[in-house]
C-alpha cells in the first residue's frame, strides 16, 4: 500500500508539475531567463512580454508532429505522390496564370524560374491554401521550452517576437505550421527577418496575404542561397561496382567532381558532355519501379536550403516541370 501510495503521489506531482504551465508560460522553469534575455538584448519591456508569453499554449500536437516529419518516415515512392500529383499541378498552374506578371519580374530579378517559385509556394501549402492552423505563439513557445532541441526554436521565438515587434504585427494572430513557419512559402520567424521583400512596393512584406511579396520573398530566399541563373540541378545517373554505395546520399552539398564520381562508378545518364570539375552529390531514391539515382548540382543544393531534404528538392523540381509541361501544353491547345 505504501509503494502503491508513493507511486500514485509521484504521478501526481509528474501531472500536476506538467499542467503548471501546460497553459501559462508565465510559470515554466526556464521564462524568467528567457524574458531577462529579451529585456536585456533586444529592449523588450518585461511587463509587456510577460503578459504575451503568458498567453501562451503548451500544445502536445505540435510536439508529436515535429516527430514525425515526413522527410524522415517516408520513402521516396510513398513522399513523391504527396506534393507531385494532378490537384497540385493543376493549381500550380492556375497560381502561375493569376500571378504570371510577378513571376516573370521575380525570375529576371533573382534568376530563380518560375516554375520553382510556384512548386515551392504549392509543396509548401498549396498555394496559400494550408498555411497551418497553430498559433506561431503556441508553436514556438511549446519547441521552445518543451522540445529538446530548444535553442533552435527559442532563436526563432526570439525572431518572431522581433517581427511582431518592428513590423507591428499582432503575435496572438499570426498562425502558421506546427513548427512556426507562416505564409505563402512557410517562412520562420528569422527567415522573414533576413529575406521577406516587399515587391509591391507597398511598404510592406506580407507574405500572409499577398502573392506578390510571397513570390518575391521565395526567389530572393533561394538566389540568397546560392542559385545560379541557368545553373544545373539535376541529371538522371547510372551506376555500377560497389564502390558508389559509400557516398549515396552521403551529402546533400556537392563535393565530388564528375571526374572523381567515375572512379565511384557513378557516370551521368542524361549528359555526357559535363566538364570533370564539376561537383555533384549522388543521391540514390527508393521509387515505384525500383532505385533510381541522381545527381544533384548546385542548385539542387540551393533548393535544399530552403528544406534540408533530397526528398523535398527533388519534389519542388519534378513539381515545377510537371507544372510548366501542362501549362504549356495548355497554351497550345489554346491556340
Amino acid at each position: 500500500m505504501d509503494r502503491l501510495f508513493r507511486i500514485v503521489v509521484l504521478c501526481w506531482l509528474v501531472i500536476w508539475g506538467g499542467s503548471v504551465w501546460a497553459g501559462d508560460y508565465s510559470k515554466h522553469p526556464e521564462f524568467v531567463k528567457f524574458i531577462d534575455e529579451m529585456v536585456e538584448k533586444h529592449g523588450f519591456e518585461r511587463a509587456e512580454l510577460e503578459t504575451l508569453i503568458g498567453k501562451a499554449k503548451k500544445k502536445q500536437s505540435i510536439l508529436d508532429a515535429i516527430s514525425r516529419p515526413a522527410e524522415r518516415t517516408k520513402t521516396w515512392e510513398e513522399y513523391r505522390p504527396m506534393f507531385v500529383n494532378k490537384t497540385r499541378i493543376g493549381r500550380g498552374v492556375t497560381f502561375w496564370k493569376n500571378n504570371e506578371e510577378t513571376l516573370k519580374r521575380a525570375e529576371a530579378e533573382y534568376g530563380v524560374p518560375a516554375k520553382y517559385i510556384v512548386s515551392i509556394i504549392g509543396v509548401e501549402t498549396m498555394y496559400g491554401k494550408q498555411g497551418g492552423g497553430y498559433r506561431v505563439i503556441d508553436a514556438l513557445s511549446t519547441l521552445a521550452f518543451d522540445y529538446p532541441k530548444r535553442p533552435l526554436f527559442r532563436r526563432e521565438l526570439t525572431s518572431f517576437l522581433i517581427m511582431c515587434r518592428d513590423y507591428k504585427l499582432d503575435p496572438l494572430t499570426i498562425r502558421g505550421s506546427y513548427a512556426g513557419a507562416m505564409g505563402f512559402g512557410q517562412f520562420i520567424p528569422s527567415s522573414y527577418l533576413s529575406y521577406a521583400v516587399d515587391f509591391d512596393g507597398d511598404d510592406s512584406k506580407d507574405i500572409w496575404a499577398n502573392p506578390v511579396d510571397a513570390i518575391g520573398s521565395v526567389a530572393n530566399y533561394i538566389q540568397k542561397h546560392g542559385w545560379v541563373r541557368n545553373g544545373l540541378i539535376t541529371s538522371r545517373a547510372r551506376v555500377s561496382g560497389d564502390a558508389y554505395q559509400s557516398i549515396a546520399n552521403e551529402s546533400l552539398e556537392p563535393t565530388k567532381t564528375i571526374k572523381e564520381l567515375v572512379g565511384y562508378g557513378v557516370t551521368p545518364a542524361t549528359d555526357a558532355s559535363l566538364p570533370d570539375q564539376e561537383k555533384a552529390a549522388l543521391f540514390k531514391y527508393q521509387g515505384r519501379l525500383g532505385a533510381e539515382f541522381w545527381l544533384g548540382f548546385n542548385n539542387f543544393y540551393a533548393i535544399t536550403r530552403y528544406n534540408h531534404s533530397r526528398l523535398y528538392a527533388m519534389s519542388v523540381i519534378q513539381l515545377g516541370d510537371e507544372i510548366e509541361r501542362k501549362r504549356n501544353s495548355k497554351d497550345k491547345k489554346e491556340s
